[in-house]
């Protein structure tokens, strides 16, 4: 049994991809059964692939006994010759100053130190000691509140930088493990009473649900789980797809989508796409129920320009045209800046672009194609130096094919650009004149003629954000 589950954590490390050569693994230990089997299984996991170890132990200060956890996870530590890393919090302190659940309050606690930890360490991945018994208890309470396919696949052998190679393992086996190879833990005797929901589900309805309905109720959990995780996978690649065809703008704190072609979507993939957005600036959807995603829908199907809803986490969702919104709210003004544009490449990481300045004969040039990323200007036209500068007040200028001058911001209102874009469009300027709003006019002044003689050529590229 011993070496039969030895080589299963090894070859679902393999196939999960979950460590790889001299990956740094910071193994979350608590003590109890489930970690200790963890950290013991991977120190025979490293005969056969190379990577090191760190254990990270958090005392949440709940118990009396937790200093005596805390020194039984240090010794192990030294026994075995591993790094080990540390801290003593209060939970329950914690939990009430957040207004979260302790169990809440204990996960924000523990990943916060497992992740600085990590940073410390030049780390790659968190090892967790999660089950198939706790995969089982998770589900009951995300089917419980309500969960839609998403929730029912529950965790995952990795997500982001968390790991569980012992996820598709019972308590029952590990526990068999643990005694066989006389590995020394401590109980956490929390674990036992029913005070959190997880330990209800744990010790009161997993027990009934065996003994009056299914004796097997975790491993059909296990099964509800892949084949939901599979389905949603089928989803999200789909989904892929969808936002794609939707997405105007993506940047980290900003995301817009075209709002036609976003009402032709049916409602459950409109729900969809909206906690891909919220997922995509924040990280996660954490704070954000279906009925918050219900409301920012409604608000894109039915609202008007320039209605807008608060949301949690700093963010908010708006109509502007037939822009949709959401965004991290913003209380600064965004800072000016001016580039000098060279001949040549310029890189400005700070504006996510990328110009390319040429100079060339008409010959050269051909026939003048018309390209929103390629401007072409009369040299001869430019005065001195050219730079790239944002918006300014009481911008000007002539709009290609226009006659007479037009203020910029009656031209963005006139091409329904929302006020959210406009702070994202560059100018490409000249020591008098604004020559080109990037990605949307040149300025009929600089137009190439008959007479012109050579062609200043702007190319851009936008490396670090998105915009179609």
């Amino acid at each position: 049994m011993v070496i039969k589950m030895e080589k299963q954590v090894l070859n679902t490390i393999r196939s999960y991809n979950l460590i790889t050569e001299n990956d740094n693994i910071l193994i979350a230990v608590s003590g109890g059964y489930d970690s200790m089997a963890l950290l013991y299984l991977l120190m025979k996991a490293r005969k056969y692939i190379n990577f090191n170890i760190h254990i990270a132990h958090v005392n949440h200060g709940v118990r009396n006994e937790a200093i005596y956890d805390e020194i039984f996870v240090e010794r192990t530590a030294k026994k075995l010759g591993l790094p080990y890393y540390s801290k003593r919090v209060d939970m329950d302190g914690y939990a009430r100053e957040k207004s979260i659940s302790s169990e809440e309050a204990g996960r924000e606690l523990r990943y916060g130190f497992f992740r600085e930890v990590l940073a410390s360490i030049d780390g790659d991945k968190i090892a967790v000691a999660h089950n198939m018994d706790d995969q089982a208890e998770t589900l009951l309470m995300r089917i419980m509140r309500g969960t839609g396919i998403d929730g029912l696949k529950g965790m995952e052998f990795k997500k982001d930088d968390v790991i569980r190679p012992i996820l598709n393992i019972s308590r029952d086996r590990i526990e068999e493990y643990i005694e066989l190879n006389n590995i020394e833990t401590v109980l956490d005797k929390t674990n036992l009473l029913p005070i959190y929901t997880r330990n209800k589900i744990r010790l009161e309805l997993i027990p009934y649900i065996k003994e009056n309905f299914n004796p097997n109720i975790t491993e059909a959990l296990w099964r509800l789980s892949e084949n939901a995780y599979e389905d949603n996978k089928f989803l999200e690649n789909y989904l892929d797809e969808k936002y794609n065809l939707v997405l105007k703008v993506e940047k980290k704190d900003c995301i817009i989508l075209h709002g036609d072609l976003f009402r032709k979507e049916k409602l459950n993939f409109q729900q969809r796409l909206i906690r891909r957005v919220i997922s995509n600036i924040l990280g996660d959807i954490q704070g954000f129920s279906s009925e918050h995603i219900n409301m920012i829908v409604d608000l894109f199907s039915t609202g008007q320009s320039g209605k807008k809803l608060n949301l949690p986490n700093n963010l908010i969702a708006k109509l502007d045209y037939r822009n949709l919104i959401i965004k991290i709210r913003k209380s600064s003004k965004i800072k000016d800046f001016q580039h000098k544009l060279e001949k040549g490449k310029n890189d400005f990481q700070d504006l996510g672009y990328r110009f390319n300045v040429q100079v060339l004969s008409m010959e050269e040039v051909g026939s003048i194609k018309r390209y929103k990323d390629i401007a072409y200007f009369d040299y001869d036209e430019i005065q001195n130096s050219i730079y790239v500068r944002n918006r300014q007040e009481g911008d000007r200028f002539t709009p290609f094919g226009m006659k007479g001058s037009k203020k910029l911001k009656d031209f963005f209102i006139d091409e329904k650009i929302s006020r959210d874009l406009r702070q994202t469009i560059h100018l490409v300027v000249d020591e008098e004149n604004i020559l080109w709003v990037v990605g949307y006019r040149t300025n009929d002044l600089y137009k190439i003629t008959k007479d012109t003689k050579k062609v200043l050529m702007i190319e851009y590229f936008c490396y670090n954000t998105r915009e179609d």
